[in-house]
Formats: structure tokens, sequence, C-alpha cells
């Protein structure tokens, strides 16, 4: 299932992209709900789709699978009038936002940085979270704005000292994730201040949609894109990650409790402008297009 959040006149509803269509979930449940039989209705008694992602991860695995079969079901008469309503983040105020570093073996060796032996963190402020078509807005003193395309795991349950399958177990889903960086806070400066270079406001697209963990299966394989413009500039796979999505997420529970809607940014592939030779930044009317097969396509352009 694919999971977005819409807006329309500020009401924030949960829906389910299916080909060309959102189907309004909690509609979809109740439709369910009035024709299922006893026997189908019995095991789901109690669930009420809430408007608030985080709060629809936090129904548990059992909910979402049954809600993916409802989604499935669903008619047209479920479906939302895309004219009224828009796609914001999927996650508009996630818990935390964690990110890795240098956690591609090409970014790595791109930016001549030797191999990390556990995975390096910072984080990134809910406050910088946009959605698909908002606008990144640079600071006027930031000069050196850079893109990085990033699969991002979304947390379902809570993960406290847990080892990697009882981490996997607990993953929600997979979302695509744009760590903007002010690369002048994050090298140019003494200490490195990584955090606030990635955490200024709209410095985090995040989106389309989460796909369920049924869907991907495999979060070590997936092809990832961006284009500056109509530029390729990052085509890579999570194959090349140094650290799997498992170890991070095992590696950060043995100190920091996640909790369901936390975000982690696994790390981005090889192909970042700061990189370039010469150097490349985003300017003020760039378009960035992220593009993962298994997610879809997220795109923001520069104000």
């Amino acid at each position: 299932m694919k999971l977005v959040s819409v807006v329309n006149r500020g009401e924030v509803r949960i829906g389910a992209l299916r080909a060309d269509n959102i189907i309004d979930l909690r509609m979809a449940y109740e439709k369910w709900l009035a024709t299922a039989s006893a026997l189908e209705r019995q095991p789901e008694n109690g669930i009420r789709v809430p408007c608030s992602m985080i709060e629809l991860l936090g129904l548990g695995e059992t909910a979402l699978r049954q809600l993916g079969f409802v989604a499935a079901q669903a008619d047209s008469r479920c479906f939302l009038d895309q004219s009224a309503w828009r796609i914001i983040a999927p996650l508009p105020n996630p818990g935390k936002i964690i990110g890795v570093g240098r956690n591609y073996g090409a970014h790595s060796q791109e930016g001549g940085m030797a191999r990390q032996e556990e995975p390096r963190l910072f984080v990134k402020l809910s406050s910088s979270v946009i959605g698909p078509g908002e606008h990144i807005v640079s600071p006027a003193s930031v000069h050196k704005l850079d893109w990085e395309v990033e699969l991002a795991a979304v947390v379902g349950s809570v993960m406290r000292n847990m080892s990697v399958s009882e981490c996997m177990q607990r993953v929600a889903g997979y979302t695509l994730l744009n760590d903007i960086s002010a690369r002048e806070f994050q090298f140019d400066v003494t200490p490195p201040q990584t955090t606030f270079a990635k955490s200024m406001d709209t410095f985090t697209p995040l989106g389309p949609c989460i796909v369920t963990c049924d869907e991907i299966s495999d979060p070590g394989n997936l092809d990832l894109k961006c284009w500056v413009n109509d530029e390729l500039v990052q085509d890579g796979s999570t194959s090349d990650m140094i650290f799997p999505v498992g170890y991070i997420l095992s590696y950060i529970s043995r100190f920091i409790t996640l909790d369901p809607g936390d975000v982690i940014a696994t790390g981005t592939p090889a192909g970042v402008g700061h990189f370039m030779k010469p150097p490349r930044y985003l300017q003020s009317g760039d378009r960035v297009r992220l593009f993962c097969p298994a997610i879809g396509e997220l795109h923001n352009t520069v104000e």
C-alpha cells in the first residue's frame, strides 16, 4: 500500500494511492464495515482510521494489512476529488529525523573519505519538512545549497535495543527524502555544524508516499535517481550502502528509542554537487526531482 497525507482547507486525511487515484481510507473502511460479514469484521473491531499518519502507523502491522485489503477493494465512490485535495508530506510533523552520513561506498570515495566502522549520525529538525511540489527556500546568506536523494525508513513500532531482524519487522515502510544541505555550514566552519546545515526551513522534502513493507521486501536493492533540471546527477542503488537499513536501525536503537513516525534517512549515493569538479550548487529556479521505481517521484523547486 502507498500511503499519502492530503489536505484541503486545513483538513488532513490519510489516503492510499491506486494508479492515478487517491482512496480516502476512512471512507473506504466505513463502507467495507457496512458490507463485510461478521466473520470478516471480527478481528479488526474497534479500528478508527485517524487523520494523522503517525496515529495510523501506531495502529500496528495487523491493522495496516487490513486497511491495505480494504483499499484494494474500494470502488470509485471512495476516490478523493484531486482538484480539491493536494498531497503533502506523508509525515508533515514526524517525530525524530535521524540521518546517516557517508553511507554509500561511491559517495565516500567521491568525497575522499575513509569507510567508517559504525554509522555516522546527525539529526534533521522536523520543522524542515516540506512535501511534494513545495519550494525549497534558500536563506540569503547560503550560497552552497546542495541536494541528496535518500531512501528513508519510517518506524512503525517502538524500537529499543533490538536486533537487526526485530527492527526490520517494525519498519512501517519507506519513502524518499531530499537531504538539502548548506555546505558552507557543514564543511567551511570549525567545528562543522551538520545538524544546522541540514535543518533549515524547507531543507527536508519528503514523499510522495510511504510504501508499506509488503511492497518493498528488500530495501537493499532499490534504484535511486536525482535530476537537477533535466540533468541526471545521481544514479545509484541502495546495494552500495555500507550499513544496511536493519543495521542502522539496530545501531540507533541501542542508544535512542525509536517511535512510530520517526524517519531514518539512510544516506545518499554519489553525485552530490559539492564534490563535482568544479562544485555545483542549487540556484533559484532549479527543479530537483528524486525517483525510486518502488516509491515514485518527489519534485521541488528552489525559490
